[in-house]
């Protein structure tokens, strides 16, 4: 049995991962049906606002089928919620279905589930079992276990670097050195997609100018954010085209020096400043953030141990032999490596982030 429901629930995992981008402030979630070792429907979360998994599973039953659902297994990735929000509790769906048992992969550590559906579904006479695959499960969705169990988003740092560690020359103009190459920069647009804000420095956001956009992809725009401790970055950068919304992180707002979907949230800078930026992301239920540069900005989170993912570039036929030097991630080994376009991407796990991850 344990293998036929670790079989179903990597199903659920595959087709939660269809919703990847479109879900957020809500989990990924993939939910199967079975009778007789025969898959009758499936579903999963399309997008925030739309119906669940376990919805879209069920109406995926053809109606000839409908009559095996009272002895069918559901198999979902994530706790059916028990609570209405912008749809009814899935657990109430599943027990009107009639459906007898429902294998779940991971607790929902949202404070309004938590254990609520499960019991809800065993009252009505339910089996319920629970942990299948609940590392994968939970992995799939760390940023939204980040936002509910340490109300800040899971940090990503990202950067690319020369073979010899530089990720730009020492400049005060011009433009940056290339490090990626058009391949990987498209990469980096879909990895933009896949999370809810995006942070640069001061100094990034002057020199380089960046879009911070994903005109390279197709999803939702993360949230932009700057940190600008004075108020001086002008309003005419690129990031403040007002085509998506933008937060600057300031000690002084500079009321009506900026346009439309831009937003001043002042801070206390005398204070450490990034678990406030993380603590008011949190606030705003921000899962996921992707911390871009410059290598001040980088090297502060990882000094205040406040990120949980490194996605680094590496163009080992560039050498800068002097410039600005990467950010350091001391004592870590990479966990995963990959080739895109000639340049090696190297993936950094921060020690005892999120447990199970």
């Amino acid at each position: 049995m344990k293998e036929v429901d670790e079989l179903y629930m990597r199903r659920c995992l595959q087709l939660a991962r269809c919703g990847a981008g479109s879900t957020s402030p809500n989990p990924m979630v993939g939910a199967v049906i079975v009778c007789d070792g025969r898959i009758i429907g499936e579903g999963y979360h399309i997008r925030a606002g739309e119906p669940h998994a376990e919805v879209n599973a069920v109406n995926s039953v053809l109606a000839d089928d409908k009559p095996l659902l009272r002895r069918s297994t559901i198999y979902v990735s994530l706790e059916p919620c028990s609570h209405y929000g912008k749809t009814p509790p899935c657990c109430d769906l599943i027990i009107s279905c009639g459906i007898p048992r429902v294998v779940i992969g991971a607790l929902d550590t949202n404070r309004s589930v938590n254990g609520a559906g499960i019991e809800r579904m065993r009252a009505a006479g339910i089996e319920v079992k629970v942990g299948v695959l609940e590392d994968e499960c939970r992995r799939l969705n760390k940023a939204f276990f980040s936002v509910h169990e340490k109300a800040r988003p899971w940090v990503t740092l990202k950067w690319a670097q020369s073979a010899d560690g530089f990720i730009d020359l020492l400049r005060d103009s011009g433009s940056a050195v290339k490090i990626s190459t058009p391949v990987s920069q498209v990469a980096v647009h879909k990895l933009r997609a896949c999370y809810d804000a995006i942070i640069v420095g001061r100094h990034t956001a002057l020199l380089d100018d960046p879009s911070l956009d994903i005109r390279y992809w197709t999803g939702r725009p993360p949230l932009r954010l700057v940190i600008d401790k004075n108020g001086s970055l002008p309003a005419d950068l690129k990031m403040f085209n007002g085509l998506q919304p933008t937060i600057v992180y300031t000690a002084c707002d500079r009321e009506g020096k900026f346009g439309k979907n831009i937003e001043q949230v002042v801070l206390d800078f005398d204070e450490p400043l990034l678990p406030q930026i993380l603590s008011h992301l949190g606030s705003l239920k921000i899962g996921s953030l992707l911390v871009e540069g410059g290598a001040t900005v980088l090297q502060s989170f990882v000094n205040a141990s406040l990120w949980d993912e490194a996605r680094v570039e590496i163009n080992p036929a560039l050498n800068l032999g002097d410039g600005v030097v990467a950010p350091v991630l001391e004592g870590l080994s990479a966990i995963a490596k990959e080739k895109v376009a000639g340049n090696e991407i190297l993936y950094f796990r921060r020690k005892n982030s999120l447990n199970k991850f």
